[in-house]
């Protein structure tokens, strides 16, 4: 449980196998580069702290990992809560902070939380998610524009109340700037994938400001050079006071980084078709916040997309990210005197082009056609992480993701049901059982018991990985399912997409009244389709053998005539 994949996968290594990872390290390094400078200014600290943390964080995520292409860096999520440890406790607070998280995380590892994980509801995620993507996009409002302000302030209806104050200090050559790098971010990969497009946007500009000799600000203007060395580690000056105050915005850095870093690695499995270990990912991601901060880092967490690049460049054993690391620091020691001539509107851009990436505006969309509660959740967390504060934001969506849950249940609990459960039946005693059916080859059955809720989501994708290999056809049987929420609307929609890359026809069976209209709103009946979603389990056999070319048989004799019952 706690081997490092990387030791598990060095026997299977390949020469082949090993000269793409070097080269899908490389070009990982590439791109990382302005991301890490862009998420440290950000974060209110100095551009080379980004830099050593994805060199120093992203080596020990992928040596001591438990997935095969997780990649490690600073990242966006962590922009809003740590520039408020900078601003509050400054950079031995957020080392100190940082520290903290890494030893949370590394008993999180070892007390086995890392499948606790999923159970954090989806419209939580989203929405605190969306809520950061807002904030990062309002702080990059000042350098994008170029515009002359002394201090921004904290708050979200400060500070744009401050950029509507000042928009008469505008300047239009840092406007021209930005939006260059905007265009180049976003049409450059289509004429050339390989090179990033980010770091086409920092070469032509950079080139502009310095060869016409623009009035637009840089990292040197602002921040100086950038030190082109790692320095000795220095531990930070501890005092309990601080400790104490920093408890909170600890557990919140903790919980971002395994949120992120294990939604990282359970995507990255979907794209490669491996099993991370989630507990060890969490020792891991654990191990490198404690040293990061040690030579001047900030905290590390999996960057999704990063790590996407990672698979999409070939890469497949966590020696890409150890190249990875190793690239960034050949470049931080070669060429970190040229990175202080960077502009910020350039910064300013890519960092907007990430908060629409991490917006995920069409699954937040999406989640607004969910059951009222979960929009409920959304909206509230969402707000509150705009608004005020991401550690309250999460720790009131959890709490009404509960209580709303709770109240759920209770309204579609009944002795009946309660009796039922309470009663071992053997499956002699139900004349529906799918034991009494002669089901076809290349037909898998599958039956979901309970309400289909957040925290019941990740047993119902284990089960969907158990069989190595695809059927033609899927029957999900939901005669025992009553309830269903946003994460398993959304589970059930990822199934539909595996299914139809597979070539799998998935078949619905005793789909209750609110997962029917769940699903409805949520346009998943449209998907599967209103041919296949059936009352009873007979019918959805005979369907299956329909599509196989095979006669059909009728309901089973012993079955109970009505659909309620099948449903029961």
């Amino acid at each position: 449980m706690f081997k490092p994949k990387l030791f598990t996968v060095l026997p299977e290594l390949t020469p082949a196998q090993l000269s793409k990872d070097i080269v899908s390290g490389i070009l990982v390094g590439i791109v990382a580069l302005p991301l890490a400078i862009a998420f440290a200014i950000a974060s209110g600290v100095s551009p080379e702290k980004g830099l050593i943390t994805a060199v120093i964080g992203g080596f020990i995520v992928s040596f001591l990992g438990g997935s095969r292409v997780q990649i490690g860096g600073p990242t966006g999520a962590f922009i809003v809560i740590l520039y408020g440890i900078v601003q509050q406790y400054g950079i031995n607070g957020l080392m100190i902070a940082t520290m903290m998280a890494g030893v949370i995380l590394i008993i999180m590892g070892f007390a086995q939380f890392g499948s606790l994980i999923k159970f954090i509801p989806y419209p939580v995620i989203v929405g605190f998610t969306s809520g950061i993507a807002v904030i990062i996009f309002s702080t990059q409002i000042k350098d994008f524009f170029g515009l002359h302000i002394e201090t921004v302030p904290a708050e979200f209806i400060g500070k744009w109340s401050a950029y509507a104050h000042n928009i008469s200090s505008l300047n239009p050559q840092a406007t021209a700037i930005g939006i260059l790098a905007l265009l180049c971010i976003l049409f450059w990969p289509k004429a050339l994938r390989k090179i990033p497009g980010s770091l086409f946007a920092i070469i032509l500009t950079t080139l502009l400001v310095q060869q016409l000799n623009l009035n637009v600000e840089t990292i040197e203007s602002r921040f100086g050079s950038i030190p082109s060395t790692i320095s000795a580690p220095s531990f930070p000056t501890l005092d309990f006071t601080t400790i104490r105050q920093l408890i909170m915005p600890a557990t919140t850095i903790a919980l971002l980084g395994a949120i992120e870093a294990l939604l990282s690695a359970v995507v990255s499995d979907g794209m490669i078709g491996s099993r991370h270990k989630s507990n060890m990912e969490l020792v891991a991601q654990g191990v490198a916040n404690i040293v990061s901060p040690l030579f001047g880092g900030i905290p590390v967490t999996g960057a999704l997309a990063r790590t996407a690049t990672n698979v999409k460049n070939g890469g497949r054993t966590p020696i890409a990210g150890i190249v990875h690391a190793i690239t960034l620091l050949l470049i931080m020691l070669l060429f970190g005197s040229w990175a202080k001539l960077i502009p910020m509107p350039t910064l300013a851009a890519i960092l907007i082009v990430v908060a629409w990436n991490m917006s995920e505006h069409r699954v937040f969309r999406q989640l607004l056609k969910s059951p009222r509660s979960d929009v409920i959740v959304l909206l509230t967390t969402f707000s509150l992480t705009v608004v005020f504060d991401l550690t309250i934001a999460i720790e009131i969506g959890m709490l009404l993701a509960v209580i709303l849950f709770m109240q759920r249940m209770a309204e579609l609990s009944n002795v009946g049901v309660i009796t039922k459960e309470l009663k071992d039946r053997d499956e002699e005693d139900d004349p529906n059982t799918i034991v009494t059916r002669k089901v076809p080859q290349s037909v898998e059955v599958f039956e979901f018991n309970g309400p289909f809720f957040f925290g019941a989501a990740s047993k119902f994708r284990d089960a969907m990985h158990i069989v190595e290999k695809s059927p033609k056809i899927r029957i999900i049987r939901m005669r025992n399912v009553l309830s269903i929420d946003a994460t398993g609307l959304n589970m059930m929609k990822e199934l539909l997409t595996d299914c139809n890359k597979s070539g799998t026809k998935l078949i619905l069976s005793g789909v209750h009244a609110q997962p029917l209209f769940a699903m409805q709103q949520y346009g998943l009946y449209d998907d599967i389709g209103e041919e296949n979603i059936f009352g009873h389990i007979d019918d959805a056999l005979d369907r299956a053998r329909d599509l196989l070319g095979l006669p059909k048989e009728g309901r089973n004799p012993n079955a109970t005539p009505s659909v309620e019952r099948e449903k029961q």
